[in-house]
């Protein structure tokens, strides 16, 4: 009895551990943020067109899924423009609308999913004809989250991660470690532990995916918004998982009931269904989103596989097998288990680097960002904690006889603590968009469009120039009347000169597009303020002429 109270303390030092990491998880999780940037639209954002265009079109830097409801086009009346439900190909959403659409400012507003399930949301507007004031939206503008769902949801992958590490490495070592005059039935119980925690937080995944997804509250959930979460690609991969659990949990039973009613079919089949496992994990993460997706999904499994098998081994080895197996046992065992050891931290290594540096992607990424910081802090416990296992290795070929190799039972109990971080650290990370993802957002969502609008008494007059850059330009001028109607334009005059560094003007050639409608191209060669003229003429005697300076990069 006394033995076995000792091993039930060890035990729970274990969980114990494992409750610290979840710790770390509430400690460094923040807001969850958006993986996936709009990258363009069509209209762009803050662009006066001259006609009401019969559709919008929203291009994200990744392939997203659409929320129902959720996706709106807003008049300047603020009645619905959109007509119709949207439709999704792959990165891009079509919003249909009414035709006819009247003149003023319109606002579009969505909320989408991400490949790596994370929300997105937010606005642009376009204007037809001239800018108005703005239709509103309430709550359109931000991913809002409910507080309780934002910190259930790391916490739930925690426990999914440390239910990995209570079934897969006791699983092995109990299958080819274990000696026969061993009782299975405590191991036994972790393991069965190791399942419930999966299950539990597959199931705890897919309820929170609902509020999650719309910015309702945790119990805001109907049965319509759960049948959505299931029919999504975030539903089937999750309930791939628990069909795997729950087969995996039938098969297991000879197993650790030690009955000797296992076969080695039923070990093949296991080991199979412990592969299809661990790639659920990185079909709902950052992998699926990546440049590389087949690569980051197969290197974040055998991520996942190593660490699991790693940790779990040293579960095994700490709570049962260092007090309980005797010296010729643990002579056996323990070369064994090192080679192991040794194999997945070269394989938790390798993946860990190479998912790393698809994910940053630059040193100013690795340093500057959260999402980098994290990486840097996880490189840092895992260097640590590889050092330590470098020292159990050599007490393993120096002692692996003692009778009671307390050195080493010490050894395993800090590699323990500190991988248990490491996990907290993990499922913080799966939480925090990478920094390709802002770098994508940065490059592609700046609109370079100079628009400006200059008027006199008696014409209004947009001008369009993309992208403003050093280079060919394209231009477009439209001209309405001081109340916002078009104007027709007999002939278009315009200039560009650039006098701080001796430019004089250049003629840019313009083409009649409509009445009121005009395109020219120019290749302006420098940086700078660079100063337009545009002269157009209404009739034989009437004309405006119009000047405005716009900054060339």
């Amino acid at each position: 009895m006394a033995v076995m109270t000792v091993d039930r303390r060890r035990a729970a030092t274990v969980l114990l551990g494992l409750l610290i990491g979840m710790l770390g998880v509430l400690f460094s999780a923040g807001p969850a943020s958006a993986h996936a940037a709009l990258v363009s639209s069509d209209p762009n954002n803050g662009n006066i067109v001259p006609d009401a265009p019969n559709k919008v079109t929203l291009t994200f830097s990744e392939s997203v899924q659409l929320i129902s409801g959720k996706i709106q086009v807003l008049a300047p009346d603020g009645s619905r423009a959109d007509q119709g439900d949207p439709t999704v190909d792959g990165a891009t959403v079509t919003i249909p609308l009414r035709s006819g659409g009247g003149r003023g400012t319109y606002l579009v507003t969505y909320r989408v999913i991400s490949a790596d399930t994370h929300p997105v949301a937010g606005t642009i507007t376009y204007s037809v004809g001239a800018a108005s004031a703005t239709p509103t939206a309430d709550g359109a503008e931000d991913v809002k989250v409910d507080p309780l769902v934002r910190a259930l949801i790391p916490i739930g992958k925690y426990l999914g991660y440390a239910g990995l590490v209570l079934l897969v490495g006791p699983v092995l070592v109990l299958a080819l470690l274990w000696p026969q005059r061993l009782s299975r039935r405590d191991p036994g119980r972790l393991i069965w532990t190791g399942i419930g925690l999966v299950a539990g937080s597959t199931v705890l995944a897919l309820w929170l995916q609902a509020p999650y997804t719309l910015g309702t509250s945790l119990f805001d959930v109907r049965v319509g918004d759960l049948r959505d979460v299931l029919g999504s690609t975030f539903g089937a991969v999750m309930l791939v998982r628990l069909a795997v659990v729950v087969a995996a949990g039938f098969l297991l039973r000879p197993l650790l009931l030690g009955s000797g009613g296992e076969s080695k079919l039923d070990l093949a089949l296991l080991g199979v269904l412990g592969v299809a496992a661990l790639a659920t994990w990185p079909l709902t993460g950052h992998p699926t989103a990546s440049p590389v997706a087949g690569v980051s999904v197969v290197l974040d499994a055998l991520h996942l596989a190593a660490m699991s098998v790693w940790l779990g081994g040293l579960v095994m080895l700490f709570a049962f097998l260092l007090p309980r197996a005797n010296a010729r046992e643990l002579s056996a065992i323990l070369p064994i288990w090192s080679r192991w050891a040794f194999t997945a931290v070269g394989a938790l290594v390798f993946a860990g680097v190479v998912q790393a540096l698809i994910e940053v992607s630059t040193l100013n990424g690795l340093f500057n960002s959260t999402y980098g910081r994290l990486i840097l802090t996880k490189v840092a416990l895992a260097a640590i904690v590889i050092g330590v296992a470098a020292f159990s290795r050599k007490l393993v070929k120096e002692r692996a006889a003692e009778e009671s190799p307390r050195g080493l039972r010490r050894v395993v109990l800090a590699e323990l603590g500190i991988t248990a971080v490491v996990l907290g650290v993990t499922a913080a990370l799966v939480q925090i968009a990478p920094p390709r993802t802002a770098d994508a957002a940065r490059t592609t969502t700046a609109d370079t469009t100079v628009t400006r609008t200059l008027t006199d008494k008696t014409m209004s007059l947009q001008v369009d120039l993309y992208p403003a850059a050093v280079g060919n330009n394209s231009m477009h001028l439209y001209a309405y009347t001081p109340d916002n109607k078009p104007l027709p334009v007999v002939e278009w005059k315009a200039t560009a000169a650039l006098p701080a560094k001796g430019i004089e003007a250049i003629d840019i050639p313009l083409l009649r597009i409509t009445d009121f409608h005009a395109i020219g191209d120019i290749a302006l060669p420098q940086a700078g303020d660079w100063t337009f003229k545009f002269t157009a003429r209404t009739s034989d005697i009437d004309q405006s002429t119009f000047t405005m300076t716009a900054e060339i990069r």
